[in-house]
C-alpha cells in the first residue's frame, strides 16, 4: 500500500526544507505542531528565518579556494566545521532511541551532540555513545538538580549548558488547538502514521522521560512529560542561583538564550566559558528580537575569549556563513537534525550534518574566502543588509 510507504522518498534530498517535508509526511499531526509551534502568533517563529533573508552577502571573484578550511576549536573540541547538534526535548518521540541515532550521528561526523534533560533515553545510555553535552533547566528541586549534575559528571560530559531563557513554559496557540482534538482523533491520527506508529509507539516502548528522580512515577505520553517538566520550572531562579551550578559543576559552563548584551557582560563577570545567543526558537515569547538580529550587538560587547554560539533559524550552510560573519564562533541546530532524523534515522541526521558543511564550503568559494578566518563583517553588502 503506497500510503505506508509515503514517509520514505526514494531519491536525495537537496534541502532542509526537503527533510522538514519528509518529517512532515512521517509525523503525526500533533506531534508535529510540537515542533514546528511557536508562540502567541509566530511572528518572531518567522523573523528567525525571515531575517537572514534580510542579510546580503559581497560575491568576489578571482581567489584562490581551491582548499576551503572549515575547522574550528570551540570549548577545547576540534569541530570539522562550526556547528553543534542543539538539545531537543522529547527527541525519542520523533524516532525510536532518537537521542542514540543522534548521539551515534554526532560521534561518527565529530559534530558535538547537547543532550536534553527532557530526553527519552537516559543521559548514561546516550553518553556510551559520544561524549555528549548536556542541558539543563532552572528547575525547583536543588536536590535533583544536584544529581543530575553529578550524573553528568560521571558521565563525563566535557561541557553543561544551562537554558536561562524558561522562567516559566510558554503559549504555543497552534499545538494547543491540535492537542484539543479528541482522543480518538489522535489515535487515528497516529495510526495514519504507521511507520512512525510502529517505530515508536510499538517498538519503542517504554517511552518515557529517561532522567526522571528515581522515586518519581513514568511519564507515558508527551503531553504528561511535558506537564512534569513545566511544573518543574523556578521562575524565582536568578543569577545567584547560577552561581551555585558554577560552584557545582567542574567543567565547561554555557549558558543559552542570551539576548540582551547586558546578560552577556553578566556572564563574563561570573566567569562563564560560553553564551548561546538564542530565543528558544520563540517557542515561549513572541515579539522579541530573531536571534541573528541580537547577534551583532552581543559580540561587540563581547570582550574576553567566551565562546559566542548561535542559536535560531539556521537552515542553510549558508545561513551559517551569514552568522559566522555577524560575530558567532559556532552556530547550532535543532529542528534541522529532528528532520533528518525523523526521515531517516541515523542516516538523516548525518546527511542533514553533510549538506550543511557541503553548503557552507560552497558559499565560502563563492565569497572568495578559504578560511573561517576570513568570515567577518567586511563580508556583508552593509548597504542592502539590515541583520
Amino acid at each position: 500500500m503506497r500510503w505506508f510507504d509515503r514517509s520514505v522518498t526514494k531519491f536525495p534530498l537537496a534541502s532542509v526544507d526537503d527533510y522538514r517535508l519528509e518529517a512532515e509526511k512521517r509525523l503525526p499531526h500533533t506531534l508535529f505542531a510540537f515542533l514546528e509551534s511557536g508562540a502567541f502568533n509566530g511572528i518572531t517563529l518567522k523573523k528567525n528565518q525571515d531575517d537572514f533573508r534580510e542579510i546580503y552577502l559581497k560575491k568576489r571573484i578571482l581567489r584562490n579556494v581551491s582548499t576551503i578550511e572549515t575547522s574550528v576549536e570551540i570549548l577545547g573540541q576540534k569541530l570539522p566545521f562550526p556547528l553543534l547538534l542543539a538539545p531537543v526535548g522529547f527527541a525519542g518521540c520523533f524516532a525510536r532511541q532518537g537521542e542514540i541515532l543522534a548521539a551515534k550521528a554526532s560521534f561518527s561526523t565529530s559534530t558535538p551532540f547537547v543532550l536534553s534533560i527532557a530526553s527519552i533515553c537516559p543521559l548514561e545510555e546516550v553518553a556510551k555513545k559520544t561524549p555528549c553535552w548536556f542541558q539543563i533547566s532552572p528547575f525547583k528541586d536543588r536536590g535533583y538538580l544536584l544529581e543530575i549534575l553529578q550524573r553528568a559528571q560521571k558521565a563525563k560530559c566535557p561541557v553543561l549548558l544551562f537554558t536561562a531563557d524558561l522562567p516559566v513554559s510558554g503559549i504555543r496557540v497552534n499545538y494547543h488547538r491540535k492537542m484539543q482534538s479528541s482522543f480518538l482523533s489522535q489515535l487515528m491520527d497516529e495510526i495514519a502514521h504507521l511507520r512512525w506508529w510502529l517505530d515508536v509507539r510499538l517498538r519503542g516502548r517504554p517511552l518515557h522521560l529517561g532522567n526522571l528522580p528515581q522515586n518519581l512515577p513514568h511519564l507515558t505520553n508527551l503531553a504528561s512529560m511535558r506537564a512534569w517538566m513545566q511544573e518543574q520550572l523556578d521562575p524565582s531562579f536568578t543569577w545567584k542561583d547560577l552561581e551555585w551550578i558554577r560552584d557545582n559543576w567542574p567543567g565547561k559552563l554555557v549558558v543559552k538564550g542570551i539576548l540582551d548584551p547586558q546578560d552577556a557582560k553578566k556572564c563574563e563577570q561570573l566567569a562563564i566559558d560560553g553564551i548561546v545567543v538564542s530565543n528558544h526558537g520563540a517557542r515561549h515569547l513572541d515579539g522579541t528580537l530573531s536571534s541573528i538580529a541580537a547577534l551583532p550587538k552581543i559580540r561587540d560587547a563581547v570582550k574576553t575569549n567566551m565562546a559566542l554560539l548561535f542559536d535560531g533559524g539556521i537552515r542553510s550552510g549558508l545561513d551559517l556563513v551569514k552568522a559566522l560573519a555577524l560575530g558567532a564562533d559556532a552556530c547550532m541546530i535543532g529542528k534541522p537534525w529532528i528532520y533528518g532524523l525523523a526521515s531517516r534515522g541515523e542516516e538523516g541526521v548525518k546527511e542533514v550534518i553533510a549538506l550543511l558543511h557541503k553548503e557552507l564550503k560552497i558559499t565560502m568559494a563563492h565569497l572568495g574566502v578559504s578560511e573561517l578566518s576570513e568570515i567577518h563583517r567586511g563580508i556583508l553588502d552593509t548597504k542592502h543588509s539590515n541583520p
